[in-house]
Order: C-alpha cells, then sequence, then structure tokens
C-alpha cells in the first residue's frame, strides 16, 4: 500500500519551507560541529497503527539525500511501545533540521490509522466497514484518507465530484426527496453513483419509493436503524452517519449497515506518539 511519491514530496516539501522560513534552522547551524554524524531511530512510545513512512523519509530526502533511511516497520503494521519504525544515520545537522516535519506526518497519520484499526476491529464481527468522510485538513485529504486505510477502513468520496451525495440542506432547497433524487439521476453519469441522507424512517421511505444507489441514514438509534435496514431490504448500501466511536461502534454496526462513517478519524484523531531517539 503506496502514494505516488509526487504528491508525498510536494505536501512535504511545502512543510520543508514552512519550517525552515528565511533562515534555515539556525539552531543546528550554530550548535552542532561542523561534519557530526548521528545515528537515530524512529521509535513508537505506544501501540497503534504506522501510516505515512514515505512521508517521513522524504522529509529527510529533500534536506539531505545521503541520509540514511532504513525501514524496520512498514505502514499499516501494528507496533507497541519502543518498537523500531525506522533507523536513521547521516550528518546530524541535517537529520535535526528535518526532524519535525518527518515526525509531523508520521504522527498524526500513524494516530489517524490507529484510531480507524481500532473501530475496524470492533467491528470485525459483523459485515460492516469503518469509513472515513471529507472533513480533512485542506490539502493533506490525500495522505489522511492513505492513513484510514492504512488503518483497516475504507474511503468515502475524495472531493465533490466523485459521487452525487444529496444531504439534508440539498433536500430543503430542491423542494423535497423526490424532486431532489429525481434531477439527480437526470445529470448523473452512467458511473456517477447516488447516495442521499435521510433522518427519519418516513424519509427513508420516499427514497426507495426512488430508489437510488445507497441511502444515509443520519443519527437514529438502534432500533430505527434496525428496522430502517430492514426496510432497505439490499436494495441499497445502508450507512450510517453520527455518534461512531469505539464503544458505540459494534452496535451500530450490529444492526446490519453495511458502512459506518466518521469524520472525526480524521479530524480529531489522537496523534501517535513517536519519537526520534538519537544513540550515542
Amino acid at each position: 500500500m503506496t502514494l505516488p511519491l509526487l504528491l508525498v514530496e510536494q505536501a512535504v516539501r511545502a512543510g520543508l519551507l514552512e519550517d525552515l522560513g528565511r533562515a534555515g534552522d539556525i539552531t543546528s547551524d550554530a550548535v552542532i560541529p561542523k561534519g557530526a554524524r548521528a545515528v537515530c531511530a524512529l521509535v513508537s512510545r505506544e501501540h497503534g497503527v504506522v501510516a505515512g513512512l514515505d512521508f517521513a523519509r522524504i522529509a529527510f530526502a529533500l534536506i539531505d539525500p545521503t541520509i540514511r533511511f532504513d525501514v524496520e516497520i512498514h505502514d499499516a503494521t501494528r507496533v507497541s511501545p519502543g518498537d523500531v519504525i525506522a533507523n536513521i544515520a547521516g550528518p546530524a545537522t541535517s537529520i535535526l533540521t528535518a526532524e519535525r516535519v518527518a515526525l509531523n506526518f508520521l504522527g498524526p497519520l500513524s494516530g489517524i490509522a490507529s484510531a480507524t484499526r481500532g473501530i475496524a476491529d470492533a467491528i470485525a464481527h459483523t459485515k460492516a466497514r469503518i469509513t472515513c468522510t471529507r472533513k480533512t485538513t485542506p490539502g493533506l485529504r490525500f495522505a489522511q484518507k492513505y492513513a484510514v486505510r492504512c488503518g483497516g477502513g475504507a474511503n468515502h468520496r475524495f472531493g465533490l465530484d466523485d459521487a452525487i451525495l444529496i444531504k439534508d440542506n440539498h433536500i430543503v432547497i430542491a423542494g423535497g426527496i423526490t424532486p431532489a433524487l429525481r434531477a439527480a439521476k437526470s445529470a448523473a453519469g452512467h458511473l456517477v453513483k447516488i447516495e442521499i441522507e435521510v433522518d427519519t424512517l418516513a424519509q427513508l421511505a420516499d427514497v426507495l419509493s426512488e430508489g437510488t444507489d445507497a441511502i444515509l441514514l443520519d443519527n437514529m438509534d438502534l432500533a430505527t436503524l434496525r428496522e430502517a435496514v430492514n426496510m432497505i431490504g439490499g436494495r441499497a448500501i445502508a450507512e450510517a452517519s453520527g455518534r461512531i466511536s469505539l464503544k458505540t461502534a459494534p452496535g451500530i454496526a450490529e444492526t446490519g449497515v453495511d458502512l459506518l462513517s466518521a469524520g472525526w478519524l480524521t479530524h480529531s484523531a489522537k496523534v501517535l506518539d513517536i519519537g526520534l531517539d538519537f544513540r550515542a
């Protein structure tokens, strides 16, 4: 599982340019003896799943291509406290200059993968899958959605042009579920899927009378979700959203839905604590 390196390099380069500012790493330039070399390792401080090693590797390579970066534990792999993820060796100043940007990608992306893995494991006894949303950091959606995949999750839309997703505000402005669905069907190309959000079983009945590819069951309690799944009867993909957490996910998945979508995976997941430990 990899990302196109051109995408990765573009994001990392922007991060390095932001950090280097107008004069570069004046601390390392002033304090570290010229010619000093260092050997260090990226080490996990807690249990989790790794994601984003290419971002870290490229951060070091862009600062100094002579830095060695040897991966010990690959993306999408579980780690425990003390596990060495990668060994790094090279000019000390260069390593210190790249350190923060490398960790700023690796820690958050691994946090997303870890949070996703937790939900995926919690619902593994069901047919449901955990998926992310478009609630991502601008410019980093491709990276955060990659991290979700590393954690065993699936990706929702990458952008507004992936599929038609009719939300409650669309329904209000369009004049109702029926006109919204009919307009969508008349505009959609033959490869474009249509999904619509419903809050009640009455709305669901209207949707089913028109037909669609997927239905977003928003903020329904478990009893209502079960009834909604029975009403759908396999005629459309059933996606549950709202209040998805490690605690609530199993019960929601057990209602028979196909997907659980959670925006917090990409916008609020806890960073996985990974450190750069230098060796004497």
